[in-house]
């Protein structure tokens, strides 16, 4: 009997990691919020990525917000990020602290109008010279 409810605990489990949308996460000073779009990947697709680019919508207001995977950190250790909501211009750009794993941007007065998250990522032991950026898409 037990089989049953352990069953139905992994599939709804499985349906939640594998429906694409993420579920609502809390931003500084807001609480719960909602991702828009799809996730950007700094240095790759999903499987191969440093980092994880999201844009999220909640309190009145667009945020971004940039995640360093724990095999990223493990490997390599040294590494700075930062995020911002663009419009035509950086929005809430917000640097982290050297080796601070996640960042959430400023939030943004900025639902009416078109947007996209950003994220970038300086790796200080391969190339302390380039930050690798990436964007999701635009979402009016």
């Amino acid at each position: 009997m037990r089989i049953v409810p352990v069953a139905a605990v992994a599939a709804v489990v499985l349906a939640g990691l594998s429906s694409g949308v993420a579920h609502a996460e809390s931003a500084p000073g807001c609480g719960p919020v909602t991702q828009i779009g799809a996730t950007a990947y700094i240095n790759g697709t999903s499987s191969s990525a440093w980092a994880s680019v999201k844009q999220f919508k909640g309190c009145g207001k667009n945020w971004s917000y940039v995640y360093v995977w724990d095999s990223f950190v493990d490997r390599v250790g040294d590494f700075q990020i930062a995020t911002w909501v663009e419009t035509t211009t950086m929005n809430g750009y917000v640097k982290a602290p050297r080796n601070q794993q996640a960042v959430w941007s400023k939030g943004t007065d900025t639902l009416s109008v078109c947007t996209r998250a950003a994220g970038s990522m300086v790796d200080f032991v391969s190339n302390p010279d380039y930050a690798h950026t990436v964007k999701t898409e635009k979402r009016c």
